[in-house]
């Protein structure tokens, strides 16, 4: 089965070479002199991959990580890093922008573990305590809860803040308030402010990036009550509208946000086929585009919200009750609380 390439979820690619470090007669690692031709590309200090090892963002990470103790003691990878490495798609170490990478950030944890800066990482010694580490196929990485807290104070902007937890949440790796949990217990550390702001507006139901940014113009711009997000819509009869980006019931207002995979002919034959669905129950539609301002998307929003019908529960043609054949999934917490992981997931 093919992966839809926003989908918050990825799998490591397999082809991931380790470097080997540069044996005296090519045992363990290519020779000096074989080391520095053509056939042999410089990771880090005495460390090597073949140079027709493709470079993807994994192997990046696995690259950087070559530098540290198996063991985690010397330090982890974390941030965005870590997050990819545990499968999180949209983690794709790009700054914003997608054209100028990111390098792989490493935390030492230990007082006296050392480690070089070198080309193509970020290095940073702050507090790491042994119950933040963990080994993950083989790579030396934080736990899901610190990697993502060491994210967020890496990025040191609100929006941004908020969109990497519900992209760590849609990936699975931690809900919105398996976060805050942690977040609580870790007040006294740099970032904590920033943390415990962007908690309080994340949801663990988006499914890109853009639909996060899509319900902070909504509710931070535009000023209006959060509404519902990802949320199945049915008519009366128990057919299946569609699942709008953001759904305001009061208003009855579904707002979408058309990216660049909407440009394709079957695609807007679908989104077309999809609004009359919606106005044909009496919602109304409005769709924010690629390429929108936060204050044209924030405009667009208002001025489509002031014509619906705001219809009381007895005249709707419409319901967000689940019919029979479609039972409500189960929600992240309750998938952790299942799994006994809830513990695991806020200690600090």
């Amino acid at each position: 089965m093919s992966i839809i390439r926003w989908d918050p979820v990825c799998t490591r690619p397999d082809g991931l070479v380790a470097p080997a470090r540069t044996g005296r007669i090519g045992r363990d690692g290519p020779t000096w002199r074989a080391a520095n031709g053509p056939r042999w590309r410089k990771v880090g200090p005495g460390l090597y991959v073949p140079s027709s090892v493709e470079v993807c963002v994994e192997q990046r990470i696995v690259e950087q990580a070559a530098r540290l103790r198996p063991n985690g003691r010397s330090g982890c990878v974390t941030a965005w890093a870590a997050l990819r490495w545990r499968g999180a798609a949209f983690f794709d170490g790009f700054a914003p922008g997608g054209e100028v990478e990111l390098p792989v950030p490493l935390s030492l944890g230990g007082a006296g573990a050392k480690l070089r800066a070198a080309p193509g990482c970020h290095v940073e010694r702050v507090f790491l305590a042994p119950s933040e580490r963990e080994l993950v196929a083989g790579i030396p990485v934080t736990t899901p809860q610190r990697a993502l807290f060491d994210e967020v104070r890496r990025r040191n902007s609100l929006w941004s803040a908020v969109e990497a937890i519900d992209m760590a949440a849609a990936a699975g790796l931690i809900s919105v308030w398996l976060f805050a949990t942690y977040v609580g217990n870790a007040n006294s550390r740099n970032g904590a402010p920033l943390a415990r702001h962007a908690v309080s507006l994340a949801v663990d139901e988006s499914r890109s990036p853009r639909e996060t940014w899509l319900r902070l113009v909504y509710t931070q711009l535009a000023d209006l009550p959060e509404p519902i997000v990802n949320e199945p819509v049915y008519d009366l009869d128990d057919n299946l509208l569609g699942i709008p980006d953001l759904f305001d019931p009061v208003a009855g207002l579904v707002v979408e946000y058309d990216g660049e995979h909407h440009k394709s002919i079957e695609q807007h034959r679908r989104d077309v086929t999809r609004e009359q669905r919606f106005r044909g129950v009496g919602l109304e539609y409005v769709s924010v585009v690629r390429g929108d301002s936060r204050r044209a998307a924030a405009a667009r929003i208002l001025g489509v919200r002031s014509r619906a019908l705001f219809l009381p529960p007895s005249q709707r043609a419409w319901t967000l009750e689940r019919p029979p054949w479609d039972p409500a999934p189960e929600t992240l917490d309750a998938r952790f609380v299942r799994l006994g992981k809830v513990e695991e997931l806020t200690h600090a």
